[in-house]
């Protein structure tokens, strides 16, 4: 990257904030001296960033409540801000999170006990009646409390580089070629949530309004960073219009005041990771007459033309070059995006450039200030545009449309009719045959929503652009810090998982395929096209072998919507690696599955909806797809506000259970239960509930949600037979269940996040008699036939997912020190029962048109292996060692030398 005056300050700005730092004491203010390795999950320092934050877990009693703690780089302290994010029982700190600067760079870092060093120029926050003023260095936003723009002004002294900076919205009513009502983001609260001296963050409330509606609530969070001229924006919105109206367009605009002749001001429009659209509003390239080179260098670099050593006839003739006002960057697909200008409104828009997917960043303004704007997810997210209009005007605007004015209205409307299905049993006939739960009303997508995010940029002038370059690929792709995984998992967080462990040949089999199932989903998503503004992040559920294409309509078999926690697979994965590749699938998952798959308002608040063709259109509504459980990881790892929104708004959802049945179509008998009081499930219910109160107890400290949490346990612990019962009558009040003296085993009571929330709760509350009702439903779930009958007398049931389940049976093994268990669950899982086998190898097939394959693969199969995999390497590695892998020679029909050595189907 070349060097201007601008990026010179920077570095200067930064070295002196680190220079200036305040030295770290050598002891923290009370409590023993800890210590955490950092690293960068892509392996290497980033050429830059906009900011960090990353959180850092403790052992218990580690980390006392006021203990100071620093950020440590190779060549010392570094600016730094801390804060709890939750708390042991003791009332000891278990996770941490911290902010550091932009551009704080190394290869590795700590975090330490010592007092935190702060920035030479700190992030600071002033307040007035209407407005929030966030200060970083010489630049100044000024943040509406009220009203329809969000960021009034960006200043550098008295010079405005952006204002306005509004969110904007269109809906077609009534249909999708329906009038355009145009709509505009108003504030309605602004709260500080955090003043510095490293990161201050602002959440903005309030609807888009319009056409006399109020509609579309959004959530929008500014962050700014120390040593950053960027604010990043976390922009979050409800879907909560009836299902005839149809949002058309969705963006976040900024104004620009242009300064300068036409011929200093640029335009730039990033469209690949190391290509830029550099081009002026009057260009002086390519001109019949040649201005002089350095005149052409000035204009392609950004800097004020040089006018003194403009040849002539040029300087004569500027006002005869027609002057470009108007350009826009449309990305209507995920592989394919066309750049196209015009000179003005009521003028022809020219083609000037296409491309297959452009990062989503564009800038315009002057050498005397100028804006830009990123999208992150750009192309993922299609249909996405980057406009800029008004640039030979006085003031430019710059508008990055997370949903494309020029692309269809979203259709959101069921994908197909009744189909004479207004009863449970003609309903139970459709999900026996395509798995889709349908009833009629129940396929509504009003309550979802979608989270974006996005980089606004104030400039004091036209950045050269390798500088533009390396933010885009920046904002497309954020560098992120991360805690050790050694130190992670020595603070003893999560439950039960292990770092990758080759040390053994049947150790190294089960790491490679966890690493290669991983890959290959990884690939998947890009193969398969899994992209789209609400369908981005998920990933399909079942594979149709016959068509080579996965089952995308029909029925349950379509998107996963983390059914058998595809997302606690993917995070424990990146939990034991670290590794970029699982860390980002694993986060765009998070992004979509707690948010396209819940919902956030109306009947089914705090409800997720089982998987479909649409990420909506099941009628089953239930707490196991909005599962706190699997946003936790993400939400501690860093510090993500919205992530923990979504979390503390399910700490009540078992409420909404009281006029949502799970169960109104099972046909079972049905209970007359007192007001008040559910049926509710212990695995896919009761445990996922559990999950959400944890992580509130956690979170502030409060105990009601622990003894909630209790409650449940000790009622389950109390019944005859303990969680082999299955579920029971709840009180929604106190929090416990009727006694019930049944045996009711579901192959789905843990496989929700239960097993992981088992072993943290046991972990942290002692109920004697749940710990034994648990450890009795691990050890008897996967039981012989005739060792149950010897135990129970009642009827051994079918069961299902027993790969899965060899977690439980290694769990109780371990906790009880048998050996004989322990190999019982190394049985289990090399069986491939419901599951996947081990292979010897890649078993990945290539196919013509780049198809790739996994024979046999479901997405249930591969979160429940990957999860088993993970956990006995952690609770029973020796009985890993002993057992051997069924070994069964490839079947002819699918004999394939691409199928790697040893494939087995």
């Amino acid at each position: 990257m070349r060097l201007t005056r601008r990026t010179m300050m920077q570095g200067t700005i930064l070295s002196a904030a680190v220079a200036g730092a305040v030295p770290a004491m050598a002891q923290a203010r009370r409590g023993k001296a800890v210590e955490a390795s950092l690293r960068w999950i892509d392996g290497a320092a980033p050429e830059l960033h906009y900011g960090q934050t990353f959180g850092v877990a403790w052992t218990r009693g580690a980390l006392a409540k006021g203990q100071s703690l620093t950020v440590r780089g190779p060549d010392g302290d570094v600016p730094s801000q801390s804060w709890p994010t939750a708390y042991w029982p003791d009332g000891s700190i278990k996770w941490t999170a911290h902010a550091v600067p932009a551009g704080v760079g190394a290869e590795k870092f700590v975090v330490a006990s010592g007092r935190p060093a702060l920035p030479a120029a700190p992030v600071s926050v002033r307040e007035t009646a209407d407005a929030i003023y966030l200060r970083s260095g010489a630049l100044e936003w000024e943040v509406a409390k009220s009203g329809p723009a969000a960021i009034r002004s960006a200043k550098n002294g008295e010079r405005i580089l952006l204002a306005n900076a509004r969110l904007l919205g269109e809906i077609r009513a009534g249909s999708p070629e329906g009038e355009r009502v145009a709509l505009t983001g108003t504030i309605e609260q602004a709260v500080v949530e955090q003043k510095g001296p490293v990161r201050a963050v602002v959440r903005l409330e309030g609807h888009h309004v319009g056409g006399g509606r109020s509609v579309l609530p959004f959530t929008v969070r500014l962050y700014a960073y120390a040593g950053s001229g960027a604010l990043r924006v976390v922009h979050s919105f409800i879907l909560d219009i009836e299902a005839t109206d149809h949002v058309s367009a969705l963006g976040i605009a900024t104004d620009v005041p242009m300064r300068g002749e036409l011929h200093d001001r640029h335009v730039r429009l990033a469209t690949a990771d190391d290509a830029m659209f550099v081009e002026a509003v009057r260009p002086l390239t390519g001109l019949r007459r040649d201005p002089g080179k350095s005149v052409r260098d000035a204009q392609i670099a950004g800097h004020t033309v040089p006018m003194a050593e403009m040849r002539d006839p040029v300087g004569k003739l500027l006002e005869r070059i027609p002057a470009w006002n108007d350009f826009s960057l449309s990305q209507l697909s995920a592989n394919g995006f066309t750049l196209t200008k015009r000179t003005g409104e009521g003028h022809g828009w020219i083609d000037s450039d296409e491309g297959r997917r452009a990062p989503g960043f564009g800038y315009v303004g002057s050498p005397q200030g100028g804006a830009g704007i990123a999208a992150r997810y750009f192309w993922q997210r299609h249909p996405t545009q980057i406009d800029i209009r008004g640039a030979a005007g006085d003031t430019a605007s710059l508008t990055a449309w997370l949903w494309s004015p020029d692309a269809q209205p979203m259709d959101l409307r069921a994908y197909h009719g009744t189909m004479g299905m207004d009863g449970f049993d003609a309903q139970n006939e459709g999900l026996d045959i395509t798995y889709e739960d349908y009833e009629p009303g129940w396929d509504d997508p009003k309550g979802i929503a979608r989270t974006s995010e996005l980089m606004l940029w104030a400039f004091d002038a036209t950045p050269e652009t390798p500088q533009l370059q390396a933010l885009a690929r920046a904002a497309a792709t954020p560098p992120q810090l991360m805690a050790d995984p050694a130190h992670l998992h020595a603070a003893g967080v999560f439950g039960d998982w292990n770092l990758p462990d080759r040390s053994t040949p049947q150790r190294a089999l089960i790491e490679d395929q966890l690493a290669n199932l991983i890959d290959f989903y990884a690939g998947e998503v890009d193969r398969r096209s899994w992209y789209g503004f609400w369908d981005h992040g998920d990933v399909m559920h079942s594979y149709d072998s016959d068509r080579h294409q996965w089952k995308y309509d029909i029925g349950g078999f379509a998107w996963d919507n983390s059914e058998l926690s595809t997302d606690l697979w993917l995070w424990y994965a990146a939990l034991r690696s670290g590794d970029a590749k699982t860390w980002r699938l694993a986060e765009a998952m998070t992004r979509h599955t707690g948010e396209v798959d819940v919902y956030h308002m109306g009947r089914f608040a705090g409800l997720g909806t089982r998987h479909g063709v649409q990420h909506w259109s099941d009628s089953s509504k239930q707490p196991r797809v909005s599962n706190a459980a699997y946003r936790r990881i993400f939400y501690y790892l860093t510090a993500d506000e919205r992530v923990g929104d979504l979390m503390r708004a399910l700490s009540t959802s078992e409420q909404t259970l009281a006029h949502v049945e799970i169960g109104r179509k099972t046909g079972a008998p049905k209970e007359d239960l007192p007001e008040g009081v559910i049926q509710m499930s212990f695995g896919t219910t009761w445990a996922v509930c559990a999950g959400a109160w944890l992580t509130e107890w956690e979170r502030t400290g409060d105990r009601k949600w622990r003894d909630r949490i209790a409650a449940g346990m000790d009622s389950i612990g109390r019944m005859p037979n303990g969680w082999l019962t299955g579920g029971a009558p709840y009180d929604l009040k106190s929090g416990r269940f009727l006694s019930r003296d049944t045996i009711g085993i579901s192959h789905l009571n843990s496989v929700f996040g239960a097993v992981e929330i088992q072993a943290e709760l046991i972990q942290l509350i002692d109920v004697p008699r749940f710990r034994d009702v648990w450890f009795d439903y691990c050890r008897w779930y996967n039981a012989p036939r005739d060792e149950w009958a010897a135990k129970f007398n009642r009827p051994y049931g079918g069961r299902n997912l027993k790969q899965g389940h060899s977690r439980l049976t290694a769990y109780v093994a371990k906790q009880t020190g048998d050996a004989a268990l322990a190999r019982r669950a190394a049985a289990e899982f090399y069986s491939g029962e419901a599951g996947m086998r081990i292979v010897k190898g890649d078993p990945r097939v290539k196919l013509p048109g780049g198809v790739v394959e996994w024979p046999g693969v479901s997405t249930n199969g591969s979160a429940q292996w990957g999860l088993a995999a993970i956990q006995t390497l952690a609770l029973v590695p020796e009985a890993l060692d002993t057992v051997p892998i069924p070994v069964r020679a490839p079947r002819a029909d699918q004999a394939n030398p691409e199928q790697g050595p040893g494939y087995r189907p």
